[in-house]
């Protein structure tokens, strides 16, 4: 098989389980009655997701999952600029068929209704404590930065080596907890695309800044840890 037939395969089915566990966590669970897992239950199922899939089929794809990673990797010259829409393409892909099977699933439930948001993210009167345009884009930018320095830095070939799918995980999980609140979270322009295409309405309305900040802030932090993270000439 062809080897970015294989990379963008494993980019499907990670970006699928990423957007099926962590939105799916969200839709289903988070305020089941009496046993809701809440906010710090959907942060870990997307630090989950990205841990288990980082395992499965990072040594394959790079367990990269979101295009914000991939220009961010690009940027800081990790990727190569060839395989960037081959990347996105299977991760939107991916996304969409989770949205897809998650809203097939949701549906099955009589009194479903999408009008909640569908796990989609969202600023101002859609932001789940009413953050604005600007302080969402802020923390969307600021977030996905932090998420590629520590990306780029846990798999540097002189960090301690297998534990950079933890580091990743975490950080997800972290970066939820803070965002949660503020933009349901994102970072990552697949996860909002899946959901956001079943929502419709205002979710794709506001959709755009959630493809432009986190291209933003991964591109940033590509170009911040290559520029002090990389080894001095001797």
């Amino acid at each position: 098989m062809n080897g970015l037939l294989k990379k963008t395969g494993a980019e499907f089915f990670g970006t699928f389980w990423l957007v099926f566990g962590g939105c799916g966590s969200a839709v289903i669970a988070a305020a089941y009655p009496e046993l809701g897992i809440g906010f710090v239950g959907v942060a870990l199922a997307f630090g989950l997701t990205v841990l288990t899939m980082a395992y499965a089929v990072g040594h394959i794809s790079g367990a990269h999952f979101n295009p914000a990673v991939s220009f961010g990797l690009w940027a800081g010259k990790r990727f190569p600029a060839k395989e960037l829409l081959p990347y996105i393409i299977a991760q939107l892909l991916g996304a969409i068929l989770a949205g897809a099977v998650l809203y097939l699933i949701a549906s099955g439930k009589e009194g479903f209704s999408t009008a909640g948001g569908f796990a989609s993210n969202g600023y101002g009167e859609h932001s789940p404590d009413g953050y604005s345009l600007v302080a969402a884009l802020i923390a969307e930018v600021v977030l996905t930065a932090m998420f590629l320095v520590i990306i780029m830095g846990s798999t540097d070939s002189r960090a301690p080596q297998g534990f950079a799918p933890l580091a990743i995980g975490l950080a997800l999980t972290l970066i939820h907890l803070i965002s949660i609140p503020i933009t349901n979270t994102s970072v990552n322009p697949a996860r909002s695309t899946g959901v956001a295409l079943f929502a419709g309405g205002w979710a794709i309305e506001q959709l755009w800044l959630f493809w432009l900040a986190p291209i933003v802030g991964g591109i940033l932090g590509g170009f911040i840890y290559n520029w002090f993270g990389k080894p001095d000439k001797k």
